[in-house]
C-alpha cells in the first residue's frame, strides 16, 4: 500500500510520546536479568490487556516466564507483521529508570525495554488512527536473548511453534541503516589443564606440562586462523574474525598452574558452515594438546548463523516508504554489526527480519541512554511500515 501523506499524518498524531514513556519507564522499573523475566513479562502481559489486545502466552522452552504474544488485526486478510524484542538484560547491576532532559535512562532503556515500548506505541497508534486496513500485526517478547547467560530458546521455540510473521522488526540499537546482511557468531571457551596439583617452579613445577606455553600456542594458532579468516570478506559486513579476549591462568608468579582459561568470539559470513567453523576451532585444541602434554577442552557456542535478505523483498521497499514518511528519506544499505534473534529468524523460519531500533547508546553498560525522540520516531516507523506492509 503506498502511504498518503494524509495517512501518515493520522499515523503521527496518534503515536503518543507520554504514553510511551510511560510504559518504558514500567518495563524499566522491574529488575529483568537474562533467565530472570518472568515479572516483566506479567508487566507487559498487563499493559497490553489493558490496551485491548488480543494476547497469550507461550511457555516456549521456558516456563518459568512464558513469552508474551499480543496481536492488532485489520478488517480484512493480509500479511502480518512481527514485532519481536526480549524483556531480558545484562547481568549488571539494576539501574531505575528516569527521564531527564530528553532522554530515558536505566536499565534497558538501549537495550531493549525502550525499544518494545516503541513497538507497543506502535500497535496502540495503528488501533487509534484505523490506518491497518489489512493484515495484522503480532507482537513477541521472551526471556533468554542475551549470551552466554541464555541460549536463544524462547525464540527457536516461538518459531517451531509458528510464532512468526510474514516479515519481522526487532528494535535493536540500529538507526543509521538498514541491515541487509549479519555476521554468524559463537561465544568459545578453552580451558587447559594438567594433572597434579599446583607447585613451586623450584619444587617440580618446571618440570610439569605448562598450561601457560599451551595457552600461549593456542593464542598463537587462533592468530594464525584469525589472518587466514581476514580474507574472508563482505562489502558490508567485513571480514570473518576469530578473537581471543580474556586469558587467566596461574596464582602467583613462581607457581606452576594447573588450569588455564581462554575465552573470546569466532563470527562468520554467509557461505560457512557452522561446522565447518567449529571443526577448525576444535582441531587446533587437539593439535596443542598433544604437543604440549595438557588436556584442552573447547566449549563452541553458536549464538546465531550468518544471514542475508533478498533486497527485493516487499518488506525493504514498504520499511524505507515507511522511514522516508516519518523521517523525510529512506536509509542507506548496510549490515548488521552484532548477532541478534532476526539472525534467527531469517534462517530458522526463512522470513525477512529487520532491525532497526533507536539510536541509543549504552548498551551492556551501567550507563544505558536513549532519547526520548528516538523511540518516538520507532513508534512511527513501525507503524507505517505495518500499514504498507501488511495490506496485501
Amino acid at each position: 500500500m503506498n502511504l498518503t501523506p494524509e495517512t501518515i499524518l493520522r499515523v503521527r498524531e496518534c503515536v503518543n510520546t507520554e504514553r510511551l514513556l510511560k510504559t518504558a519507564v514500567q518495563l524499566i522499573e522491574i529488575p529483568s536479568p537474562t533467565r530472570s523475566a518472568a515479572a516483566v513479562a506479567d508487566r507487559l502481559e498487563q499493559i497490553l490487556r489493558e490496551e485491548g489486545f488480543d494476547g497469550e502466552r507461550v511457555a516456549a522452552g521456558w516456563p518459568e516466564a512464558p513469552a508474551v504474544v499480543a496481536r492488532w488485526r485489520g478488517s480484512r486478510p493480509g500479511r502480518t507483521l512481527q514485532f519481536n524484542g526480549h524483556l531480558d538484560t545484562v547481568h549488571l547491576p539494576f539501574v531505575p529508570p528516569r527521564v531527564e532532559g530528553g532522554f530515558l535512562y536505566g536499565s534497558g532503556a538501549s537495550d531493549m525495554k525502550g525499544g518494545i515500548a516503541a513497538a507497543v506505541e506502535a500497535m496502540r497508534a495503528l488501533r487509534d488512527s484505523q490506518a491497518l486496513g489489512g493484515g495484522n500485526v503480532m507482537l513477541t517478547a521472551h526471556d533468554h536473548h542475551e549470551t552466554p547467560w541464555g541460549d536463544g530458546r524462547q525464540v527457536n521455540e516461538l518459531i517451531a511453534g509458528g510464532y512468526v510473521g510474514d516479515a519481522v522488526l526487532l528494535p535493536e540499537y540500529v538507526a543509521d541503516r538498514l541491515p541487509i546482511i549479519g555476521r554468524g557468531l559463537a561465544v568459545w571457551e578453552v580451558r587447559v589443564n594438567r594433572p597434579g596439583v599446583p607447585v613451586h617452579e623450584v619444587l617440580g613445577g618446571i618440570e610439569q606440562p605448562s598450561v601457560i606455553k599451551a595457552g600461549a600456542e593456542i593464542v598463537r594458532r587462533f592468530s594464525e586462523l584469525d589472518q587466514e579468516l581476514a580474507r574472508l570478506t563482505h562489502p558490508l559486513a567485513g571480514r570473518e574474525s576469530l578473537f581471543v579476549g580474556q586469558i587467566h591462568g596461574g596464582e602467583i608468579f613462581n607457581q606452576s598452574p594447573t588450569e588455564l582459561k581462554l575465552s573470546g568470539t569466532r563470527r562468520w559470513l554467509p557461505g560457512t558452515a557452522i561446522a565447518d567453523a567449529e571443526r577448525s576451532f576444535q582441531q587446533i585444541l587437539s593439535d596443542v594438546a598433544t604437543r604440549t602434554g595438557t588436556e584442552i577442552t573447547g566449549r563452541f557456542q553458536v549464538a546465531r548463523d550468518a544471514y542475508e535478505l533478498d533486497p527485493h523483498h516487499p518488506l525493504l521497499s514498504a520499511f524505507q516508504t515507511a522511514h522516508a514518511g516519518a523521517t523525510g528519506e529512506p536509509l542507506p544499505i548496510g549490515a548488521k554489526p552484532f548477532v541478534d534473534d532476526g539472525n534467527a529468524f531469517v534462517r530458522m523460519a526463512g522470513v525477512p527480519a529487520i532491525s532497526h531500533g533507536p539510536n541509543a547508546t549504552g548498551a551492556h553498560t551501567l550507563n544505558e541512554k536513549c532519547p526520548v525522540m528516538e523511540l518516538t520516531r520507532v513508534a512511527l516507523v513501525y507503524a507505517l511500515t505495518a500499514v504498507a506492509f501488511c495490506d496485501s
